[in-house]
């Protein structure tokens, strides 16, 4: 059996067809930043806690990518506490709508 191989397009949540693609792609990012950021530092989640005054269950929840409870602004801050500057970037494109069938 010959394996296919299919190009993604950078957003795994929209190749799954997973709701709110954009938003948890976006909040993905932004918790691998945070990630990469406490990493970079050598922070455990408890001194990231003192020094940004984030819960330390809330810093596990980002490094173990349990999302839901976030949202992209309180990430944002969450980098911002932790000395980083974000930028946003935003590019729209239309999006091919499937037909409905009633």
């Amino acid at each position: 059996m010959k394996e296919e191989i299919i190009r993604g397009s950078g957003n795994v949540y929209q190749d799954l067809k997973i709701p709110d693609a954009d938003v948890r792609q976006f909040k993905a990012i932004l918790a691998a930043e945070i990630i990469k950021n406490l990493d970079k530092k050598g922070l455990s989640v408890r001194k990231a806690q003192s020094l940004t005054g984030v819960p330390a269950a809330d810093l596990s929840r980002i490094r173990n990518a349990d999302l839901e409870r976030f949202t992209s602004d309180r990430m944002m801050m969450i980098l911002n506490k932790l000395g980083s500057r974000v930028e946003v970037s935003v590019r729209v494109k239309e999006r091919k709508l499937e037909a409905v069938h009633a």
